[in-house]
């Protein structure tokens, strides 16, 4: 499943932790404290609870997003791009653009 992970972390070492578990999970950042990548749902329910165990402060937060293909391919972007052939699903290639999730919540 593709989805989007979006953290707001205060401290630096549950933030660095957070995006080792990412990382090592083939979840690409897209912006400082965006990613998003294609993972197993089973995988995807291991690493919540992992970053779950990682949060410790109650105004930290990390929301799991999941999108469809066709919602990627719609997606619009005012700004910089990054390369949009940068995250694979398993059988085809998608194409993406930046959103700014954090700014839609202010």
């Amino acid at each position: 499943m593709l989805v989007w992970i979006v953290y707001d972390i205060t401290r630096n070492k549950p933030r660095r932790h957070i995006v080792k578990a990412l990382k090592k999970n083939g979840i690409r950042r897209i912006q400082k404290s965006v990613f998003l990548g294609n993972i197993e749902k089973s995988r995807l329910d291991e690493l919540f609870l992992e970053i779950k165990d990682i949060i410790f402060d109650s105004s930290d937060s990390v929301y799991f997003l999941p999108v469809s293909k066709d919602e990627i391919e719609n997606i619009k972007t005012i700004g910089e791009e990054f390369d949009k052939k940068i995250i694979m699903d398993i059988k085809n290639e998608i194409i993406l653009w930046v959103i700014f999730l954090l700014q839609l919540q202010n």
